[in-house]
Order: C-alpha cells, then structure tokens, then sequence
C-alpha cells in the first residue's frame, strides 16, 4: 500500500523510514493503492519494465519479455510469451483489441487481441518504442510507428502489403513515441518532434534544456493534455506546447501548422512521468537527497507524486505525496513510469517490483479524512450533503460518531442538540442516548430535545426525566411541563411525586403552579382554580375562559376581583348570560368600593341594564368617585332627582346640586347657588345661556350690577344674548369696572360683526333670489313640444285635430299640462292671467301660468 506523507502513515511492508511523519491539516487531492492479485505473484518472479492502461484493462510487460493482460483489480486474463529478454514499450489502439509490442532483441509484433493476425518482425537492433495509431482498429492503412535508432512507419497498401516509411533519423536513439490523433511527437537525444500524419510534415523541433543529462538514464516524458496539447517532461524541464494552425497566407512552404510554447518551468526534481488532470498536471518525481550523515553522499528517496498548476514561467504546488514503493532504494528515473486511464482519473505509478495505483479521492474519502481528524461536524456535513453518492458512510453512523466525541469533550447541550438531527425518528437509538445521558448525569441537557409529535418515546422515559428535574430543578421541571404535552407522561404519577415534594414545602409557589397545571392537564378545573386563586395568579382568567368555569367561580368573585379588578369585571360584564348582574351585586353587597367598580362599568357599556341599582349608584359615586358623579347624572334617566339632590345637598356638592336643580326646574335657585356658592360669574354666565330665559338674564344683571368683576364678565359675554344697553344704564355713576374701555371695545366689536353679517346674508340672498329668478326665466322661456301624443287635459282628446287644415287652438302652461282653448272655462269667468286648473288644486307656484298656442 502506497502512503501519503501528509497522512502520516508508514508502508505496510520493506518501508525504510519506521518513524512517523507529522500530520498536516491538508487534505491529499488523490488516495493510493497497490495493485495486487496476479501483480503480486508477478513481480515476485519478474520485474516490470513497461505498462499501457486501457479503460477496460491494463497490459503489463516485464524484464522476462512477457505481456499479461490484467483487469483492473490486478487479476491476470492473459499472458504472452513475447522474447526471452526486456519488454521495451506495449501500445493500445483507442478501442483496446489491437496490441503493438517490442523488445529489447529487436522484435515488434503488432496483432488483434482475438486473431493474432497482423505484423510480426525481428530486427536486428533494440526497438526501444513502439506506437499505435489511436484508430488502428477501424484504419484500412493499420498505421504504426516504432523507434529504435531511426523512426518509422508502416502502414498496408491496397495490395495489403507492408510499406515502411522512414519518419526521421541521425540523432540518437529514439525513447518515447505518444500519438494523439493525426499528431505523432517523439524524443530523441536532441529533443521533440511533432509530425503531422494527415499533411506528412515535421511541424516543430524542441530542444531538450539541459544536455549534460544521459538520455538513457533520465528520459522524455511525453504527455498529451488534449488533441493540441503536448506536456513534455525532461530532467527538471516541463514544456507545454500548444499546436495551432498557421494562417494561409503566410509563407507557403511552412507546415500549415505551428508549436507556440505556453508555458515552462523548472522543478525541483527529476521527472519520471506527466498525465493530465484538468487544467492540472500530476507529475511523478525521482527524488535523490544528501545523507544527514555524509553531507557529500546523495541517496535515493521515495519518489513524489505531485499536482501542480502551470502558470506560464512557474507553477504552483497544488499537493505532494511521497510514496514508499517496494525497493524504492534500488531505483533510478529510468525504472518509474507514470500512466493514466483518461476513463476515470486513475494514475498508475510503474516500478519494477512494485505498481501503485492514484485516484481522485471521493467523497467517503474525504469523510475519512474528516473523521480521521476529529472533524465531525464538517463530515456530517458532508455526508448530509453528498448522502446520494456515499457508499462507504451512512449519516446516521457519523452523526452518532459526533455525538460520541461531543459528550467525550463535555460539550453535553451540543451533543444533545445535535441528537434531534441525527437521531431522527428511530427511537431505540433515541432510548440508548438517553440512558447514557443519564449515566453521566445529564439528563436536562437531553431532555428539550426529546421527540414530542407523532412519533414518541416510552412515558417511562419522560417519567425518568421528570424526576430528576424535580429533585434539583423545580423551574426546569415547571419549564417542562409547560412544554411538553400532557399525554408524554402518566399524569397521576407525576401528580402524587409533586404532592409529595409539597408536604416538605407546602409554599413553593413554583411547584403549586405547576401542580395547577397538571391538574389541568387532567380536567381537574376546579382544584387548579383553587390553586390559581391561592397564588393570585395571572393565567386564572385564561383557564376560566377556557374552560368555562363560570359556574365554579360565582362564590369566589371577590377574590377575583381583589387579585385584578379591571380584568374581572371585563370578564363578568363579558358573561352577564353565564353569571347575572344580580348575582354579582349580591356577591360584592359587602365590599362596596367593588360593587361601585363594577356597577359603574356596567354603566359605562349600557345606560340602561343596571337601572335598578341607579340609585344605589348615586350614594357610591359620592362616596368613591365624585369626578363622575356629575357625567352619571347627565347620562341616567332612572336616577331619582330628589334621592340625588338630598345625597348632593348633603355632602354640599354645589355644581351636582346646581344640574339637579336645573333639571328639576328650579333655575333661579340654581343660578343663585352658582352666584352665591362658586362665585363664578363664567358658569352663571353659561348656565343662562343654557336656559335661554329672560327671567334668569334679569336675575343675573340685578345680582351682578353692584359686583364690578361681575359686570366685567357681563359686558364680555351678554352682547350676542342680552341688549348690552339694558345693563349699560343700570351701572351705577362712578362706579370703577375693570377692564370697561376693552369690554366697551368687545361690544363694540361684536355689534360691528353682527351687522356685516347680516349684511353678508342679505347679499348672498339677493344674489341667489336673482340667479334662481334667470333660471325660473330661461325654463318658462322655452319652447314645449306638442304632438299628436299629448291629450287635453280636460277632455282627454288628442291635443291636436286629425284634420290640420282647419284652425285650432291648445292652450299649454308652463307646467306642461295642455287643453283646448274650448275645453277652458270662458275668460268672463277667470282672471285675466290664466293659471292651470290642475296646479292650482295643487297649490302649484308660478310655473303653471298660460302659454297659448
């Protein structure tokens, strides 16, 4: 198994560095395997030299010249005897039934996986490559390529013979051959060359960067990212090579295409193989590293697997992996290989004894790796998310993982919190975490998160709970029941453990309530109506209301009212059906500041429901509430005049005295008591202004004509009812008057406005006279249609003859009413101005006079 530094974990086998490595908060991008089944057993025996991925399986080829056709789990489908020596390089057309294979002793066989037929050759020089064309299945011309010293084509002619074309030689050995479409590129010992099949042109020639490296030792690693993108690996070299078609009116003899380098950078190591992930790069590094020991000595470590992301003079480190393949120590760059299956992400990491296989890490990976770290909540998280496209996790196992690490770290609530999420509706896990809850004493943390709806836990458990809160906690356990629904628990149980705890504390108030409540749970109104009234407490009106408990309270209406006044009187006055204004008056007889309470707002609705009881009312009001003594008796019409005035008179309330009188009929006294008791010359002034009587006026001039600030509130006030002259002249000679020049000027004044006025309404009504007067004219002026469907009044004929040629004469007024003239009484017997007989029984106005035609 390969491991991953990042992870820290150590090789499963001949791994030479036994110490841990140091964990790094870093995710790893990909996830490692070895390759195992036939693989194991085959490199037990052999070694790998070269390997070739097919989306469907692996070809294998090994330093005893056997090819094995592997699935991918590594299990051996087939096996060729190739050449008692190395397997070069094995090649796959892109639909994975042809093969093209050669070694070291000059062989090349290129044949169909199911018919062995095609091209077998020996020659006499190491082959150290070969290529297929990626349709060489589907192909006419069974195009390939191999390379050795020199790089060649063969293709079939129509006569089904090979013909071999000679693609390029004279600098060096040949090493690496990858075909991408139309487009071949190759690595020699100069460089890069990229041919185009289709047109038969070389296209570009890359120069190698640093020539002081063996070939041989440290070879090109070609990689195509797309149909035009060539990566190419050399040394500490990448080149990205971008091909791209050359515009047409540029210089005839170049290729009609062109390489444009996009991108290159130098690593840190030496690089053993490329494939393509995205718009990133996983590169395959050979590590060499000076010794710790001797500074000078360099040895060979575990080689890197990297992602990058080119940039186009550097690149940035996306991960790192060192991988501890076996004999890792024995390798040089020339022995790693690097393929990938474009079919799935897979990258597949070729040493001699040993294949390791990378991956893109899924989701459950990445669950592993958040739970590995202790990240439970982002890997719930997770898992909720990506629930669809796990296979390995379930999200109610990792939920439970995060409880468990939650109450390990004393995070009790959160743990508790998070069980209402996680547990969902399966409540034997429910039960389990509520028994451990309580193990660890922590009941109340889980206990407002327990299932309440449709879906329930055993009462026994909710009992338990219960309990315990009730030996430490009375708010909490008051909170709970407030909350919890009644049927959760057996409520008679709960009712004698609460009991119970009130013989030790018969005044808890907090354990009373919450027994009312119980009790209310359990239809038992009437003892927690008891218990509500004993505490005076608020909710009491609700559970009345609620449960219609008027019956219950027609005894206890003063204790009631002693807790709330205003709430219980609305209340009562609400159901006058349920309890009577009788009763409740017999019930308050003896406290008579609540009788008043509520009697006056019985008022207040309706003059008239408590009528019997004005009377009552008067001596209350005087008693407790003088302010609305006065609105009572303005408003009542069944109070007794001479009960009030003799209860008023009494306690000398003049102003209630001074109404009484006036509405008994009594004004003079009443003005005299205003005059003489209040000295209010403004009250008086009102009140004969009320009256409106001439007496009253009088009486009030000759009590005020010796009395200055009197006669000053006289002269104010008198001029628009009184004829301020007849005071005026009753005014005593040098008499002083405050204030007589402005109250002269007021009088004045207000003489002054009386006249525009009425000399404003005079003009407005002359002006309208005229207007309706034109109207009434313009009206009487028109003309009146008269046709043969009128008819005589009078007779009741057609208004006009049959025969139009003799004369007739009709008689139409301004009413609309027509006659013949014949029909009319003779003028000896009327006036001279003709009025309708019609309207004039009527008593019409002026709009019946005559219009003869």
């Amino acid at each position: 198994m390969a491991e991953v530094e990042e992870q820290g974990r150590k090789s499963s086998e001949e791994s030479s560095d036994d110490s841990e490595e140091e964990e790094n908060e870093e995710e790893p991008k990909l996830k490692y395997e070895r390759l195992t089944n036939g693989v194991t057993e085959i490199l037990q025996k052999d070694a790998a030299s070269c390997m070739t991925v097919h989306d469907k399986f692996l070809a294998l080829g090994t330093h005893f010249g056997k090819v094995f056709l592997l699935d991918i789990q590594g299990n051996v489908t087939q096996k060729f005897d190739i050449s008692p020596v190395k397997i070069n390089q094995i090649s796959l057309d892109d639909s994975g039934e042809h093969v093209g294979i050669c070694s070291e002793d000059g062989k090349v066989q290129v044949f169909g996986l199911y018919t062995r037929e095609g091209f077998h050759e020996n020659f006499d020089c190491p082959i150290k490559i070969v290529a297929l064309h990626p349709q060489f299945g589907r192909s006419s011309s069974k195009q390939f390529v191999t390379g050795g010293s020199k790089l060649q084509l063969y293709e079939r002619n129509w006569l089904n013979r090979w013909k071999t074309l000679t693609l390029h030689e004279g600098e060096g050995t040949i090493t690496n051959i990858k075909w991408k479409a139309n487009l071949i590129a190759w690595a020699n010992s100069v460089g890069v060359k990229i041919y185009d099949i289709s047109t038969r042109q070389r296209i570009t020639n890359v120069l190698r960067d640093n020539a002081s490296l063996r070939p041989d030792m440290y070879p090109c690693s070609l990689c195509w990212k797309d149909s035009t993108t060539l990566v190419i690996g050399w040394g500490t070299s990448v080149k990205i090579c971008a091909v791209k078609e050359r515009d047409p009116t540029e210089v005839r003899d170049l290729p009609s295409r062109y390489v444009e380098i996009v991108s290159a950078f130098d690593t840190e190591f030496y690089i053993s193989g490329l494939g393509p992930l995205g718009d990133q790069l996983v590169v395959l590094y050979y590590v060499k590293e000076i010794s710790d020991e001797t500074q000078d000595k360099e040895f060979r470590a575990r080689p890197r697997l990297d992602i990058i992301q080119p940039l186009p003079e550097a690149c940035e480190e996306i991960s790192s992996d060192a991988l501890t393949v076996r004999h890792f120590q024995e390798n040089e760059c020339r022995d790693y290989g690097l393929e990938h299956s474009e079919g799935e992400s897979l990258f597949y990491i070729i040493s001699p004894k040993d294949i390791v296989v990378a991956k893109e890490r899924d989701q459950d990976d990445h669950i592993d790796w958040l739970l590995d770290k202790k990240k439970y909540e982002e890997a719930l998280m997770a898992a909720e998310i990506s629930f669809k496209n796990i296979k390995r996790h379930e999200v109610q196992k990792i939920g439970i993982a995060y409880i468990n690490h939650l109450v390990e770290k004393g995070e009790y609530d959160v743990a508790a919190r998070k069980c209402q999420k996680v547990l969902g509706k399966n409540m034997e896990l429910w039960e389990n975490e509520v028994y451990r809850f309580k193990t660890i004493g922590q009941l109340k943390a889980i206990s407002q998160y327990l299932p309440r709806g449709d879906l329930r836990l055993r009462p026994a458990i909710y009992e338990m709970i219960l309990h315990e809160f009730l030996k430490s906690d009375f708010e909490g356990f008051a909170t709970l029941i407030r909350e919890w629904p009644g049927d959760l628990y057996n409520n008679m149980t709960v009712v004698q453990a609460v009991r119970d705890h009130l013989k030790n504390d018969p005044n808890n108030g907090t354990l009373l309530t919450t027994l009312a409540e119980l009790y209310t749970y359990d239809q038992r109104y009437d003892r927690a109506l008891k218990i509500y009234l004993q505490l005076r407490h608020k909710d009491v009106y609700q559970l009345i209301h609620k449960h219609n408990l008027f019956s219950s309270i027609e005894d206890k209406i003063v204790l009631l009212m002693d807790f709330d006044k205003e709430k219980a009187v609305d209340m009562l006055l609400d159901n006058e059906d349920k309890i009577s204004i009788d009763r409740v008056v017999e019930e308050l007889k003896d406290r008579p500041e609540l009788l008043h309470v509520y009697l006056h707002k019985l008022f207040k609705r309706d003059h008239h429901k408590g009528q019997k009881y004005h009377e009552k009312q008067i001596s209350l009001y005087a008693e407790y509430d003088r302010p609305n003594l006065l609105p009572f008796l303005r408003d009542s019409t069944h109070c007794p005049l001479e009960k009030a005035l003799e209860i008023c008179q009494q306690r000398n309330f003049v102003e209630e005295t001074v109404f009484l009188l006036s509405r008994m009929g009594n004004s003079r006294r009443a003005l005299q008591m205003i005059m003489e008791e209040l000295h209010d010359v403004d009250k008086a002034i009102e009140f004969a202004k009320e009256q409106d009587d001439a007496e009253l006026w009088e009486d009030l001039i000759s009590y005020s004509i010796d009395k200055p600030p009197f006669i000053t509130g006289l002269l104010n006030n008198i001029g628009t009812h009184v004829d301020p002259i007849l005071l005026i002249h009753r005014i005593k000679e040098d008499m002083e008057i405050p204030s007589l020049r402005d109250s002269l000027v007021k009088i004045l004044q207000d003489y002054n406005l009386q006249i525009l006025l009425r000399e404003g309404c005079k003009k407005i009504l002359v002006a309208d006279s005229l207007s309706l007067l034109k109207k009434m004219q313009r009206t009487q002026m028109r003309g009146v249609r008269v046709d043969e469907e009128n008819i005589c009044e009078a007779c009741h004929a057609p208004i006009l003859p049959t025969d139009t040629a003799k004369v007739f004469n009709v008689v139409v007024f301004h009413c609309r009413h027509m006659f013949h003239k014949e029909c009319l009484p003779s003028p000896s017997t009327i006036p001279a101005v003709q009025f309708c007989n019609i309207c004039s029984a009527k008593r019409r106005g002026p709009g019946s006079a005559v219009m003869e035609i």
